[in-house]
């Protein structure tokens, strides 16, 4: 028998039972769909993290302080207070790192931002005049901060864009307006263009201060130390010669003569990529491999099925065997037929996968999804495998059923 003919067969088989045929392609398509949805999922957040990183500056280093110990736990990097700004002034030193275009530092808290009626929750940012270009961000209305107003604990703030649509709303002008951060009153003398929201990071929801008047009036004078030291490499191809040099320096400055005793962290950006890339590889193989569990429960769905076709169908075997069909043409129809089941629901599933991933993100603020081919090709793989696994047992039993037998079932 040709394969046209067992397809013909198969065909007519499977359209005799259609609500049975189309419950069994129901659970390889939800098989299917859901791995194209979770792992969309998974790149999605994996490309979130990457543009949110890429996003924090061109050539960019970051300095984290030390790790604190509790109680002889150890509560990880960038718990302790290590940094300060004589360490940013000598890595801003060029004798000292000739390869770092710049250094700024970095302090953060909570800001309640106040103008008329309209108040805002953000974060807020303590910086020097060098944060735009290092970190990526244009001036969209007014100015930036200048290094004589961070001297002068100067009460100037720049503001995000989504903080100056909520505080500013119906296009006011916010330039040279009073506002109060933390009951304290600070002159608006800059917007920043916005930048988007990476994941679910809104890049455009803080306000920067000179870092010595977030010290000296908005973070309770606490302390006059730095989060983090931003450092911008003169070029992509200097970026591990900076790194050695933020290194070498910071050594020096903390009076370290054993690198492993360091009390700081030195990262570029391809090494936070990395770190991130491999965290949301391992959240896509976990979440393809929770789909891929209902793909399994499909096929077995299948063997199910047509282990119950076989034994409707035993009479009409044996008659087919008894006026010539050989072992191959009855082992060959039925796997036909389970494979048609694995591979039509495996097509219907891409469609509600990719539907899927593309409704989603309108669903749920911040989410991402990417489709990508190889997820695509390998779950229709697995599914065609899946019914050509599950309908071997089945066909085989088929096959081997004796004529004379298969003729006196009733």
């Amino acid at each position: 028998m040709s394969v046209l003919e067992a397809l013909r067969v198969a065909w007519s088989g499977l359209a005799a039972n259609r609500l049975r045929s189309g419950l069994t392609m129901l659970g390889i398509l939800i098989g299917v769909g859901a791995v194209i949805l979770l792992v969309a999922v998974g790149n999605g957040a994996s490309a979130a993290v990457q543009q949110q990183i890429q996003a924090l500056g061109s050539n960019l280093i970051v300095v984290f302080p030390g790790s604190a110990t509790s109680g002889g736990v150890q509560q990880g990097f960038g718990s302790a207070s290590t940094l300060t700004m004589a360490d940013v002034q000598a890595l801003q030193n060029r004798q000292n790192a000739p390869d770092v275009a710049a250094a700024i530092p970095n302090t953060q808290g909570r800001a309640q931002v106040t103008y008329a009626s309209q108040n805002w929750a953000t974060s807020l940012t303590g910086t020097t005049q060098d944060f735009p270009s290092v970190r990526n961000y244009q001036v969209a209305e007014g100015q930036f901060f200048s290094a004589n107003q961070v001297a002068a604990d100067a009460k100037v703030v720049v503001l995000g864009a989504t903080v100056a649509q909520n505080l500013f709303p119906g296009g006011q002008d916010p330039i040279g307006q009073s506002v109060f951060i933390n009951r304290q009153a600070f002159q608006v003398i800059g917007v920043l263009a916005p930048k988007g929201t990476s994941g679910f990071t809104n890049q455009d929801d803080f306000v920067a201060v000179p870092i010595t008047s977030a010290w000296a009036y908005l973070l309770g004078g606490r302390n006059t130390n730095v989060q983090q030291i931003y450092v911008e490499a003169r070029s992509q191809q200097a970026m591990q010669a900076a790194q050695s040099e933020v290194t070498d320096t910071l050594l020096q400055t903390h009076h370290i003569s054993d690198p492993s005793q360091a009390d700081f962290q030195v990262l570029n950006q391809a090494d936070i990529l990395n770190t991130a890339s491999q965290a949301t590889q391992i959240l896509t193989i976990l979440l393809g491999a929770i789909a891929a569990i209902s793909l399994v429960v499909g096929g077995i769905g299948i063997m199910n099925i047509m282990l119950v076709t076989v034994t409707e169908r035993t009479r009409e075997i044996g008659i087919r065997k008894a006026i010539g069909a050989r072992r191959s043409d009855v082992l060959l129809q039925f796997l036909i037929e389970s494979m048609f089941l694995s591979a039509v629901g495996g097509v219907l599933g891409i469609v509600v996968g990719a539907l899927g991933a593309a409704i989603l993100p309108h669903l749920i603020t911040g989410l991402t999804t990417v489709v990508s081919l190889p997820s695509v090709l390998l779950a229709f793989g697995v599914s065609v495998g899946i019914g050509l696994f599950f309908g071997i047992y089945p066909a085989n039993r088929a096959a081997r059923l004796n004529p004379i037998e298969a003729l006196r079932y009733e």
